[in-house]
This record gives C-alpha cells, sequence and structure tokens, in this order.
C-alpha cells in the first residue's frame, strides 16, 4: 500500500473515531456511533499489515495469533456478560488496554539503542510506562469492588497516606531517572513495579459509590497512555485515538464529581479526613411500613403522576421489561409516568441508560436528576427499584458518611415512597437509609422482578 493512500485511509479512522464519539454522546445515537467506532478500528487493525514499512510484516504469525486469541476469549465473555457484571468488564478491558499499552512501550524502549532515543522519547516511554501501569492495578482494583470480592468500602491503614506518598516520590524519582540517564531492564522494572503498587494504593481508598469515577478516571488514563505509546511507535492514529479517550475520559470524570458533590481530590481521597460513623444499630429493630402487591398497585392506579428511580437492584433481578410494562400501564390510564436518572445510578456512567434502552423505554421519559428534582413536590408516588444511596438523605444530612455531599433524587418530597427491596441491607456505599423509616414510605420485599410482575397483575385486574 503506497504512503499517500495509507495515510488517506488513516484519516478516513481518525474521523471515524470523532464521529463515534459524537454518536456515544445521546442514547438515540450511541448504538449507531458505538458501530461506527467498531468500524474505524477494524479497519485500523487491517491496516498495520499493509503500512508502508519493512518492519511492517514482522512477526505477522505471531500478530494474527495474538488477534485471533483475542477474538476468541473477548467476544463470548462480551456476549455472555451479564448488564450487572458489565462495569467489571469495562473496567478489565480498560485495564488491559493500560497495561498493553505500558508493555508496549517497554519492549520499543528495550529494542533501541542508547544512543538512538532521544528525550522526547524516553518522556513517552516513562509516562506510558507509569500511567498505564497505574490504569492496570487500579482497574484490577475497581473489578475486585465491584464483584465484591473485596470490600467496597474505602480500605484505610495506618500511615497509608505517607505509604502512598513514598510510594509517588519513588515513581517520580525513578521515572526522572530513567529520563536523564538510558538503562534497560533495572530501572524500568523497578519503575513498573513501582507505577504497579501505586496504582492499588490509589484506588483501595476509594469508597463503593464512587468506584465509578474512578473507573472514568482510570479509563482517561488508558488513552492518555495509548497516545503516549502512539509516539513512541510513531503512530498518528494511536495518538488520535489515545487523545480522544482521554480527553473524553476526563470531562465525563469531572463531570461525575460534580454529580458527586465533592472535588476529585475528595472522591480519591477523602477516607483519609472522613470522621467514623457510630454504628446506627441492627436495622431489624426498627419498625418499617410493609407494603403488598395489591397495596402498590392502588396506590398507582390513584396516582396522577408516578417517577421510577431504578438502581442497581433493577440490573441484578432483569427487571427492565417488566418496569416498561408497568410504566406503559399506567400510561395508558393517563397517569404521567417519568424515570428519575441519578448521574452515578449503577455501576458506570449511563448505566441506568443503557439498562432501560434494552427495554426500549422512550428517551423522552428519562429525565435527568436536575430535570426531575423539582417535579418531585407535583408527584404522587415515587417506586424506587433497586436504588439507595442516589435517594438517601444521609447525602445531605450527615457529615462524613461516604456519600456526604451528593446531590440525590429529593424524592423524600413526593407524596409517597415506595421502596422494592430484596432486604434492609445497606446499599453499596454502605449508609443505612433513614428514607426507609419515614412515614410516607413501604416497602415491597422481594425479588424486583417477581414483586413488579406481581404489581403488574393487580394493576390489571383494577
Amino acid at each position: 500500500m503506497n504512503s499517500t493512500l495509507y495515510s488517506l485511509l488513516g484519516l478516513a479512522v481518525a474521523v471515524s473515531f470523532i464521529m463515534a464519539l459524537k454518536g456515544l454522546s445521546a442514547p438515540k445515537t450511541a448504538r449507531r456511533g458505538n458501530l461506527i467506532g467498531a468500524v474505524g478500528a477494524t479497519v485500523a487493525t487491517v491496516m498495520v499489515f499493509f503500512a508502508p514499512s519493512k518492519e511492517a510484516h514482522h512477526n505477522t504469525a505471531l500478530i494474527i495469533g495474538a488477534i485471533a486469541f483475542g477474538v476468541i476469549v473477548g467476544v463470548p465473555a462480551a456476549r455472555k456478560v451479564q448488564m450487572t457484571q458489565m462495569p467489571q468488564l469495562v473496567a478489565l478491558f480498560n485495564g488491559v488496554g493500560g497495561g498493553a499499552a505500558a508493555l508496549v512501550s517497554i519492549v520499543e524502549y528495550l529494542h533501541a539503542e542508547g544512543s538512538s532515543v532521544g528525550v522526547a522519547a524516553k518522556i513517552a516511554t516513562v509516562f506510558t510506562v507509569v500511567v498505564g501501569s497505574i490504569s492496570f492495578s487500579g482497574s484490577v482494583i475497581t473489578f475486585l469492588k465491584l464483584q465484591e470480592i473485596m470490600t467496597t468500602r474505602p480500605v484505610v491503614f495506618p500511615g497509608g497516606r505517607f505509604v502512598i506518598a513514598a510510594t509517588l516520590a519513588g515513581t517520580l524519582g525513578t521515572a526522572v531517572y530513567l529520563v536523564g540517564h538510558y538503562e534497560k531492564t533495572t530501572a524500568l522494572l523497578v519503575l513498573g513495579f513501582l507505577s504497579l503498587a501505586f496504582g492499588i494504593l490509589f484506588v483501595l481508598p476509594v469508597g463503593g459509590a464512587d468506584v465509578p469515577i474512578v473507573i472514568s478516571l482510570l479509563n482517561a488514563f488508558t488513552g492518555l497512555t495509548v497516545a503516549a505509546g502512539g509516539y513512541v511507535l510513531d503512530s498518528t492514529l494511536l495518538i488520535v485515538a489515545g487523545t480522544l479517550v482521554g480527553a473524553s475520559g476526563t470531562i465525563l470524570t469531572r463531570l461525575m464529581a460534580a454529580a458527586m458533590g465533592r472535588s476529585l481530590f475528595g472522591t480519591l481521597f477523602g477516607a483519609f479526613t472522613a470522621k467514623p460513623q457510630a454504628a446506627t444499630g441492627a436495622a431489624e429493630a426498627r419498625p418499617v411500613k410493609s407494603a403488598s402487591p395489591d397495596d402498590v398497585a392502588i396506590l398507582l392506579n390513584y396516582a396522577q403522576r408516578v417517577v421510577i428511580v431504578p438502581g442497581f437492584g433493577l440490573a441484578v433481578a432483569q427487571a427492565q421489561h417488566t418496569v416498561r410494562e408497568l410504566a406503559d400501564l399506567l400510561a395508558a390510564k393517563g397517569v404521567d409516568v417519568a424515570y428519575g436518572i441519578h448521574p452515578v445510578a449503577g455501576r458506570m456512567p449511563g448505566h441506568m441508560n443503557v439498562l432501560l434502552a434494552e427495554a426500549n423505554v422512550p428517551y423522552e421519559q428519562l429525565v435527568e436528576m436536575d430535570e426531575v428534582n423539582p417535579t418531585f413536590p407535583q408527584t404522587d408516588v415515587v417506586l424506587v427499584v433497586g436504588a439507595n444511596d442516589v435517594v438517601n438523605p444521609a447525602a445531605k444530612t450527615t457529615p462524613g458518611c461516604p456519600i456526604y455531599g451528593m446531590p440525590i433524587l429529593d424524592v423524600a418530597q413526593a407524596g409517597n415512597v415506595i421502596f422494592l427491596k430484596r432486604s434492609m441491607r445497606p446499599g453499596f456505599a454502605g449508609i443505612e437509609n433513614e428514607l426507609l423509616y419515614d412515614a410516607k414510605t413501604s416497602l415491597l420485599f422481594g425479588d424486583a422482578k417477581e414483586s413488579l410482575t406481581k404489581v403488574v397483575n393487580a394493576l390489571k385486574n383494577l
């Protein structure tokens, strides 16, 4: 392939990445944007085999083998993963991307001659190793937290902040040394090890409610790593793709931190300054008002406006189609129905939007937090399906708790609040919700899908 055609195809792929990102910015165009991005990535991969370079076909068999292995592992994993596990998959994919970029840069650096490695190339290599390793190990910790293999609470130990500071200082010191000196194996291994350790220490103090923000931040890290790796490999496409991911991930991280009502620094390291909360006692010892499916159906039947607040429990129960059926039934009875969407509901950005899109919920019924909050005083019934932290008044009333300062959906202002819960267990942040004990709140216990099915059947008989 001649260089002109190769460059034109590269330009087309870069444009496709930009179009994909634009498409992903809105639910109606997200699927099309995803397809455009996938096509662009496929073309970019095929282009590698036709690059106008004498080294383009070295190790072709290994490259094809790696692609085949990735397809064999990745396609079944992506097809079989449950919606509840999608954030974990995103975290792992993100980490693998950062780790791969770091490894490629290390290999390129080790194969180079000392005299031929310029300062800019050293800086790019060091940056890729550091940030890529942090992204990899940090993403593994987010996976373990989301999968609840380890505690979702902030992990803080005595002297933790000093250990983190020392690890960061060691990482930066080794990085500066490598930029000033050409040393192959030892210093690079030390740098990689320190970066991996810092990535772990960086994420451990983050509580479960803040993990989605960290996923977004690590995604931005991976993008920047890929961009720096593109400089090392002299690949314009990698620079473009990585910069797009890094920039969009950074913007998303800032938006999510704002949605949580705190600074990014506070999100990452707030556990070191948070005051311990006194135990409130066993939840079973406090009375709550239970409701039956028939009770809920009657309440909904005579309502004029109903807001459904989806949460992670909706995804766990795979109840999105049933909640859509309930909403359609209420709309047919003349009830005004909307879905109140919190920016950080679920386990990753846009989790609830994707979940409800599976059930073909009309986009105009999805109302963001800032728009739906003023309507709660005029709302007769709020149906909270598997959500807890995003409606928890502790975010406003309990200084020092993990979610304090986070804007919430003000469902307490509605006439009636119905929680669909399996048990009285707190949400992902581990904070008890005082709204559960409010006089206007009723609890319908059980699996969300089964409970909603019973409510739908009862509503049909009214």
